[in-house]
């Protein structure tokens, strides 16, 4: 990890390359990987999310935070090692704003993880904490909502994903990676 990379973050929208890499796992965690984390839940929390992977934010290693109102989680390098099952939730995402699609996840799930110091943590979620889990470690290996939509469902959002993707070309990107965006549908 840079420096920068942990400097000002902010969130990366739909048609950003960085949505689309797996992350690396994290080896040893130092204090600009805490300083990630804090900073990414405080950005979750002021955009009124429930959730928050670092690939959103351009980092490219294994972390995440997640808050449904039961408290904060930070979480290193984690995994879902039992499911169990199933639920169907229409889910937003802060790299796709305004684009809601219903996902089938399961109900239940148990992550296993390192916290911000590295020791092990297990949790058992279900209902909306499972589906926001789920969701973080699919942005941890490049996978977001869209694809989970139906072909007809891509086709009601594709006007919607344009615009995201525009506003990335023209403002969010340095110019050395505007070229890189391209529509995933």
């Amino acid at each position: 990890m840079n420096k920068e990379e942990g400097a000002g973050l902010k969130i990366r929208l739909f048609g950003d390359p960085a949505l689309r890499k797996k992350t690396k796992p994290v080896k040893q965690v130092t204090p600009a990987h805490r300083d990630i984390l804090s900073e990414m839940a405080q950005l979750m929390y002021a955009n009124s999310g429930i959730g928050l992977a670092a690939p959103q934010v351009g980092v490219n290693e294994s972390m995440l935070v997640v808050d449904i109102g039961q408290g904060l989680y930070k979480l290193i390098n984690p995994k879902i090692i039992e499911k169990e099952g199933h639920q169907i939730m229409e889910e937003g995402c802060l790299s796709l704003p305004g684009v809601c699609i219903k996902v089938k996840r399961a109900k239940k799930v148990v992550v296993e993880a390192k916290d911000e110091n590295f020791k092990p943590v297990t949790i058992e979620a279900e209902g909306l904490l499972a589906s926001v889990f789920q969701h973080e470690l699919d942005h941890l290996n490049g996978k977001l909502i869209i694809d989970y939509a139906s072909l007809l469902g891509k086709l009601k959002i594709k006007k919607k994903l344009r615009e995201l993707k525009n506003k990335v070309r023209y403002e969010g990107l340095p110019e050395s990676e505007r070229k890189s965006c391209k529509l995933q549908l």
